[in-house]
């Protein structure tokens, strides 16, 4: 691990929370924006205004995921402010200064992800999320009401939401600000731009004008609005479950070499990490009863290494991914989750798409290892699927099953494997409901190269040693173009942005050198800029 900072843990749970409250209200939560000042990750700066660093918005993340999965009786959550004046004055500014380029990155990548989960609720649980932007939302707070279905503003002359990055801190937001505020809200390209160049934002009536909130609501009937409308939003939701399921905090096994939980362990060595997740040693239970169930717990496991890995490990830039146990086993658990048998199992399988999207947009370069004894079959294919190239073992098997052709889509909507040979018909013909030795797998594209024992060590040593001499840089933007291949949609735009445009403009000068508007920010002395166009 590098650095002298203790590693960040995305483990948490609510009686732990510093930031937000989670109250209810029969089928409708309130998460509650509070932001204890003194409750930095890192020390050296302060959460003022309801700024917020990677420890809030891990807060944030975990609520999301617990309404999802212990309260099935909640159709609607609003999001709110602790704080009578303010919404949420976004990312805070000290933090990213003092910041290393890293961190920025992999901060604005995981809040990213933070709010596309609250999107996927929306769509796929029947959780509509309402803002209740009851003081001046700008930047990154402008940002989280922007992933909510809905916005309602107060209007006191006095609150505004805003986008002021570009002319505040010469970088641009960091959370898919200006890619909502067009695909999502559709505001007019003329209005948008004025919007993300006018660091005091837009108020009340011109805000719904503009399509920025969908309400402008007096003070005085302001909290009585919201309860309206979360009330219609709940009615609306065919959102169905009875018992959820409490999700245990985790508590994985941390070495200078090794991140092991029960179902996926991380073997770290020197700039390399092999990650294997393990088949399930049990029978299929009758119906799922806690968060032991194998296909919850290895997502949870596999999200938090995730997680772990990208933030903790920065230097440590091949994973290489393999899988162990009994293939059968795995596809019996998918069996019983196939179809719409319940509400769990769908939540269960959006987690798993979630933190495969998620390894999609992770910024290394990632390599399968297919071997006899691995158990690569339908969603565990997906894994090696989502991988940049795949190594096949003589006597190893993989499995295609109808779990591959959508179950789990990518960033772009097609499933890996569409994306894989580009939309052709063919091609997933001819692999549909295949179990393939390591010759037929090579000979139908799915894996990069077959190989035999007599080669397997020296390829896959020298394989893993070339990778490993290229540039970090130029492997980072080959392989986010490489992986998203078919159309363009708003994720896809979001984490594509941020991976060139965003990453580029945070190691400009104009932002964050010496003399640059993060250096600058707050001081009086404007930034200098480099005025050539590049």
């Amino acid at each position: 691990m590098s650095g002298s900072e203790p590693p960040v843990s995305f483990q948490t749970r609510p009686d732990r929370y510093r930031h937000w409250r989670m109250e209810f209200d029969d089928d409708v939560a309130y998460l509650v924006m509070d932001v204890d000042e003194q409750g930095g990750l890192r020390p050296g700066y302060e959460l003022k205004l309801n700024s917020y660093d990677l420890g809030v918005d891990i807060e944030l993340y975990d609520a999301v995921q617990r309404l999802r999965f212990e309260h099935p009786e909640v159709r609607a959550v609003v999001i709110t402010s602790g704080d009578e004046k303010v919404f949420c004055a976004g990312a805070n500014i000290r933090m990213l200064a003092a910041a290393g380029h890293p961190w920025k990155v992999n901060f604005c990548k995981f809040t990213n992800e933070t709010r596309c989960g609250i999107e996927d609720a929306s769509e796929h649980s029947g959780q509509t999320y309402i803002a209740a932007v009851n003081g001046t939302a700008s930047g990154g707070g402008y940002e989280i009401a922007l992933a909510c279905d809905r916005i309602l503003l107060i209007d006191d002359r006095s609150a505004a939401v805003s986008l002021p990055e570009v002319p505040l801190l010469g970088v641009l937001p960091g959370t898919g600000g200006l890619t909502r505020v067009v695909d999502k809200r559709r505001v007019r390209r003329d209005r948008a731009d004025v919007f993300a160049t006018k660091p005091e934002g837009v108020k009340g009536r011109t805000a719904v004008e503009w399509g920025l909130v969908d309400e402008a609501v007096p003070r005085s009937r302001f909290e009585q609005t919201v309860r309206e409308r979360a009330r219609q939003a709940a009615t609306e939701s065919a959102r169905a479950g009875e018992r959820g399921v409490t999700l245990p905090m985790l508590e994985p096994e941390i070495s200078a070499d090794r991140v092991a939980y029960r179902h996926v362990t991380a073997e770290l060595d020197g700039d390399r990490v092999t990650v294997t997740i393990r088949a399930p040693e049990d029978a299929v239970p009758p119906e799922v009863v806690d968060a032991d169930f194998w296909p919850l717990a290895m997502t949870r496991e596999l999200d938090d290494l995730i997680l772990w890995l990208r933030t903790n490990e920065p230097e440590r830039g091949t994973w290489v991914v393999k899988t162990t146990g009994d293939i059968d086993a795995v596809l019996a658990y998918e069996e019983a989750m196939t179809g719409d048998k319940d509400w769990l199992a769908a939540e269960i399988r959006h987690y798993y798409k979630r933190t495969l999207k998620r390894l999609d947009v992770t910024s290394r370069s990632l390599v399968a290892l297919v071997e006899p004894g691995s158990c690569f079959a339908g969603a565990l294919l997906e894994t090696a699927l989502a991988c940049d190239r795949q190594y096949m073992l003589e006597g190893a098997e993989i499995v295609v099953t109808e779990a591959n052709f959508g179950a789990f889509p990518m960033a772009n909507g097609w499933s890996r494997l569409a994306s894989r040979f580009h939309g052709e018909d063919e091609p997933l013909r001819d692999v549909r409901g295949r179990r393939l030795g390591s010759e037929e797998a090579e000979e139908l594209g799915l894996v990069t190269l077959a190989l035999d024992d007599i080669d397997w060590d020296d390829e896959i040593r020298i394989a893993l040693e070339e990778r490993a001499s290229l540039s970090p840089d130029a492997l980072t933007g080959m392989e986010a173009n490489h992986r998203f291949a078919g159309p363009e949609t708003m994720e896809t735009k979001i984490f594509g942005r941020l991976s060139a445009w965003q990453n580029w403009i945070f190691t400009r000068p104009g932002a964050s050198g010496p003399d640059g508007a993060l250096s600058k920010y707050g001081t009086g002395v404007r930034a200098t800029f480099d005025r050539k166009r590049v």
